[in-house]
């Protein structure tokens, strides 16, 4: 089993940047595939960014591309989330999870998942 926890989020204007980190403990988190999810209000919650066990690979939604990068350190069993240029239509609670697998892009393959971290952008 491995547990999540994120942190990092916060209020921001738009353009502004925030850095998400997720930490994980149990298990290595190298043995899992780690994702980084998002949810707005009223809507259902929708993929962000997906990297591989290694590091090697990554994935992102279109939304993201080119503003926010996924990237882990093995040896500091952590996931973070760098987003850069925000606006306000990026203001959800940020979710990180993980997969037993070595990439995951859908949200089903995803069995362990954090409580979540909120980040509003202002306009």
């Amino acid at each position: 089993q491995v547990q999540l926890v994120e942190s990092g989020g916060g209020a921001v204007q738009a353009g502004g940047s925030l850095r998400l980190s997720c930490a994980t403990s149990g298990r290595t988190s190298s043995s899992y595939a780690m994702g980084w999810f998002r949810q707005a209000p009223g809507k259902e919650r929708e993929p962000v960014a997906a990297i591989s066990r290694s590091g090697g690979s990554t994935s992102y939604a279109d939304s993201a591309k080119g503003r926010f990068t996924i990237s882990r350190d093995n040896a500091k069993n952590t996931v973070y989330l760098q987003m850069n240029s925000l606006k306000p239509d990026d203001t959800a609670v940020y979710y990180c999870a993980a997969a037993g697998r070595p990439i995951a892009f859908r949200e089903y393959e995803y069995t362990h998942w954090g409580q979540g971290t909120q980040v509003t952008v202002s306009s």
